[in-house]
């Protein structure tokens, strides 16, 4: 059983020091491509972590804390760092997706609201405009929130800011990782039955890594932010009088 355990707990691929450092796409491609088993496996962690349903938003921030490890391309031991996050963020997780989950709920009502009534009121317009941003930026500062949340241990107003903060700067690729995400599941759709087993193999695992990549940099630059615009301070020398 050797085989199998090593299966679960050995350490990912590397890269060779000397290679070219690559960026944007290429660099998605390359780490997809050097870590497309480990999200295999991480796939069926979350769906067996998820089972219970209650346990999703445990299950979600795992993932998350093991793609943001990809990213940053740090070893990765899977079956024990999915499960340390699983216990570590378990409770913050099921209170952030109550919070958030909520506010997309409101939002998506209001949306289907307003563009019902739009059809024969143009007035309505305007508020469907509003409702589909602010829809739009609660999804992107989700996306944040929970990969900052894994990156550091921080108060959760504190972390709310961040995340706020994020959302603003870099938007953009936190909507474009939602949608290569959402466009997995419509391929599900629309090629099924011959992708029913997406889901199974790497739908989730490969969402919440373009997730991860999408919004790691923006993430990154405000958690730098606070320390590096604290005041700069003389380090304190004391005076001796002879």
């Amino acid at each position: 059983m050797q085989w199998l355990r090593d299966m679960w707990t050995r350490e990912g691929p590397g890269i060779p020091k000397d290679a070219p450092k690559r960026t944007g796409l290429a660099l998605f491609a390359e780490i997809l491509v050097r870590e497309w088993w480990e999200m295999v496996k991480l796939n069926i962690l979350f769906i067996l972590a998820a089972l219970f349903v209650v346990t999703l938003p445990a299950a979600l921030a795992a993932m998350a804390r093991v793609s943001v490890a990809l990213v940053e391309d740090r070893n990765t031991y899977l079956l024990r760092d999915f499960t340390e996050a699983f216990l570590r963020y378990f409770w913050r997780a099921t209170a952030w997706s109550l919070a958030l989950g909520g506010v997309l709920a409101i939002g998506l009502h209001a949306i289907v609201t307003y563009a019902e009534g739009a059809r024969d009121n143009l007035l309505l317009s305007a508020p469907l405009t509003i409702a589909l941003v602010a829809t739009a930026y609660v999804a992107v500062l989700a996306c944040h929130l929970i990969a900052m949340m894994v990156m550091r241990d921080l108060p959760a107003l504190r972390l709310l800011r961040l995340a706020a903060l994020a959302s603003v700067i870099r938007p953009l690729p936190a909507l474009a990782a939602l949608a290569f995400a959402a466009s997995l599941w419509l391929a599900h759709i629309l090629f099924y039955p011959v992708s029913v087993f997406m889901p199974a193999t790497f739908n989730f695992s490969l969402g919440m890594f373009a997730v991860a990549f999408g919004v790691h940099r923006a993430a990154v630059m405000v958690l730098d932010l606070p320390n590096a615009t604290q005041p700069h301070r003389e380090p304190h020398t004391r005076r001796f009088i002879k």
